[in-house]
């Protein structure tokens, strides 16, 4: 095996990231590839499980803020990325490194890339984001997890290919046939993620009270609540005589989401890969401020496909989400409906795809 080709995956900053290179390392064992992970110092904390057989911290850094001396800072991170990058790839001589983006795959990607070894970066949002599109004109291939991406060049967008986001094999594990309610319980798994679990504390539950006594008397629920939160959303299901679930953190939100009815979150890119593997119905809640507005796109091409209703964040309101909740609950022959789009718009085996496709790029014969 140690003869075998070496695949650098350049991946770290958060989870969204980690976990599509995760399913490719996979896929690419599978293949008969060696691989390797290089990632900022502060993912290689959590890293340490990835299957690679050698982990490389880096330094790095988003320039990001008005700050001049903040921005300074962050481009000199990069910069000392970009020199410990180009030791990495010395030192593993790999046919080919994968950038996953966000900043801490600049260095890597670009090093690479100055030295002559083959380059891809994966795309899994709609809208390109900044880190990808800074080296979508130095990269030999863009793979991506949509049909189409905004914010690339005609000559960028020429170098796309779509592959589908990857996913772990536990959602791969809970790919079951989507259960009808009828006229029984269904089922509700609320989540929002780091940067949304708040805001499904303050409006779900407020939500569900909205909701007829005989509504009520259909759900039952499963949500991600910190801690802060969970006295209050837990008293307010109690008192409405809900069964409910409430905890700060799933390890196996894949089988939560399989055992789901119907799901409300957020739009980040894994998130939807993850429904449409599955095939599960949602309400998609994008995560406003962000520069490119990605959350937003996703959620945008799932709804075209009949497969989430996108709630835009000022208008995710207890009395918006309990209209959408009532209109489901009487009419629940469409969260079977939407069940079906958001399956069909899956693509279960990316992670083999975008295997295939690297192999291609770096020359490797599987």
């Amino acid at each position: 095996m140690a003869s075998a080709p070496l695949v650098l995956l350049a991946a770290g900053g958060t989870g969204g990231h980690l976990f599509p290179a995760e399913a490719l390392s996979h896929a690419l064992h599978r293949q008969g590839a060696r691989v390797a992970l290089i990632t900022d110092t502060r993912a290689a904390e959590y890293a340490g499980s990835f299957p690679a057989e050698s982990l490389h911290p880096i330094p790095a850094a988003t320039p990001s803020g008005r700050s001049p001396l903040k921005m300074g800072l962050a481009l000199l991170e990069l910069a000392k990325g970009f020199a410990a990058s180009r030791h990495v790839v010395k030192a593993v001589r790999p046919a080919v490194v994968v950038g996953f983006g966000g900043y801490p795959t600049v260095p890597p990607v670009l090093a690479a890339s100055f030295m002559g070894v083959k380059t891809l970066v994966h795309e899994q949002n709609a809208v390109a984001g900044r880190a990808n599109r800074f080296l979508a004109s130095r990269v030999d291939t863009i793979a991506t997890g949509f049909a189409e991406v905004g914010g690339l060049k005609p000559a960028q967008v020429a170098k796309c290919v779509q592959v589908g986001n990857p996913v772990r094999p536990a959602v791969i594990e809970a790919m079951l046939p989507y259960g009808d309610p009828g006229t029984g319980r269904i089922r509700l798994l609320v989540f929002g993620g780091s940067q949304g679990a708040r805001i499904m504390a303050d409006i779900v539950p407020p939500a569900i009270q909205l909701l007829s006594a005989e509504e009520r008397a259909r759900l039952s629920i499963v949500q991600q609540a910190r801690s802060e939160d969970d006295d209050r959303v837990r008293k307010i299901y109690g008192d409405l005589g809900i069964p409910a679930e409430i905890a700060p953190f799933f390890k196996d939100l894949p089988a939560r989401m399989a055992a789901a009815h119907v799901v409300v979150g957020r739009s980040g890119a894994s998130t939807v890969a993850e429904l449409t593997v599955i095939g599960r119905p949602s309400l998609l809640v994008p995560l406003p401020g962000a520069l490119d507005q990605d959350q937003a796109a996703n959620a945008a091409v799932l709804e075209k496909a009949g497969g989430t209703i996108r709630i835009l964040q000022p208008d995710f309101t207890p009395r918006r989400l309990a209209g959408e909740l009532s209109a489901l609950i009487a009419e629940p022959s469409r969260l079977t409906a939407m069940a079906a789009n958001a399956k069909s718009a899956g693509i279960p085996d990316a992670a083999d795809r975008l295997a295939r496709l690297v192999m291609q790029v770096a020359g490797i014969k599987s």
